[in-house]
């Protein structure tokens, strides 16, 4: 096996890990007694839970999907359990199922309906569809009451709520989407390894001769990073804000080819500089991109406008906590190397290349389709 072999082999799972993560959107809507459900979920999911694509073809035909709705629907519905009050509410498949698009695909639409007992107070919501085939699954719910609403993300980890259903407000979960938005800095590889390959620099300076030298102090690198960091975090936060409000709207294969174009262009400065002097500039335009990849995560969400106010706050909060948490965890370590031959050229020229080659692969799958093996 060659070099060029063994080392793709070794960053595959990196690539892998830059996906969008797999959702399914679970609306469930107070009705009397109980409650009007309507689920979507991925068609690729089920496929590969149920082998809809009966041809082979991959592609999932309505006439595949509808002969096996009543396998959809019992393998969905057993997956979700409903209490009211601590009593637990009946699941009943309501009409056909329907196909609707999604920012990351074709997704199934199943509606049911939930018999709970007479006028609860509190809806428990335990939900483990997918987890055990994709512990990055997460599970998108929102629970209607009138006109006001309440929206969870539930995960492997955390799978289980609570939710009240007098006086629901969407500040009380503010502080889930603060810990949303920090937890989608660490899943999301190429936004982390994009503020990376900016921060590699910071505690190094190009003498006359174009080497890289060591800073003297530890003040000139502090001020780099946080000229760079801030110009990210206006440049995401403008277009993070603009897209889930509906101003703007991007295609996805777009925006993620975009990010994963920008990931090499950021990785490969640092190899071959281009850009000097000014990366608060380069991190200003490039992180524009990054604020549509962001609003990715919440445009599938559908939240009624006073919830999407405090949702798009609390998700940057996260963020921004998320990408401090990164700063304060490296640049410590990176001034105190910074004279070393294992910074200089194993971690800023050698890490720039690895991160470049990543993106390349992330680039030729969400660009053209192309899905890479190493194997």
């Amino acid at each position: 096996m060659s070099r060029l072999a063994s080392l793709l082999l070794l960053l595959a799972p990196l690539a892998a890990l830059a996906h969008k993560p797999s959702d399914s959107y679970l609306h469930l809507t107070r009705d009397g007694n109980g409650f009007s459900g309507r689920w979507d979920v991925a068609l690729k999911d089920l496929d590969e839970v149920l082998s809809l694509d009966a041809e082979g073809d991959g592609a999932i035909t309505w006439g595949e999907l509808r002969a096996r709705q009543a396998d959809v629907a019992g393998y969905v519905l057993a997956r979700l359990a409903l209490g009211a009050d601590g009593a637990p509410c009946t699941l009943e498949p309501g009409s056909a199922a329907r196909v609707v698009r999604h920012s990351d695909g074709a997704y199934a639409v199943l509606d049911f309906t939930a018999r709970c007992p007479a006028g609860p107070a509190a809806l428990d919501v335990d939900y483990t569809l997918l987890f055990d085939r994709d512990p990055q699954h997460r599970g998108i719910v929102r629970v209607a009451n009138g006109s006001a609403s309440e929206t969870l993300v539930l995960s492997a980890s955390k799978h289980t709520a609570r939710v009240s259903l007098e006086g629901l407000s969407p500040w009380r979960r503010f502080g889930d989407m603060v810990v949303e938005g920090v937890k989608h800095i660490f899943a999301g590889l190429d936004h982390l390894l994009f503020l990376f390959a900016l921060l590699l620099p910071s505690v190094l300076r190009r003498d006359a001769d174009g080497r890289w030298v060591p800073v003297l102090a530890f003040g000139p690198a502090v001020k780099d990073v946080v000229k760079v960091v801030s110009a990210f975090t206006v440049a995401h936060s403008l277009t993070l804000s603009a897209a889930v409000l509906g101003f703007v709207s991007l295609p996805s294969r777009f925006v993620e080819s975009a990010i994963a174009a920008s990931v090499i262009a950021a990785a490969l400065n640092n190899v071959f500089p281009v850009v000097r002097g000014t990366r608060w500039v380069a991190a200003l335009a490039l992180g524009l991109l990054h604020g549509f990849g962001f609003a990715s995560t919440l445009a599938d969400l559908e939240l009624p406008g006073g919830s999407l106010a405090v949702t798009l706050l609390g998700f940057n909060v996260g963020v921004e906590l998320g990408q401090l948490a990164c700063v304060a965890a490296f640049l410590p370590l990176a001034f105190a190397l910074r004279g070393s031959v294992l910074y200089r050229r194993a971690l800023l020229v050698g890490g720039s290349a690895a991160i470049a080659l990543v993106a390349c692969v992330w680039l030729a799958e969400r660009a053209f389709g192309v899905g890479l093996s190493f194997t």
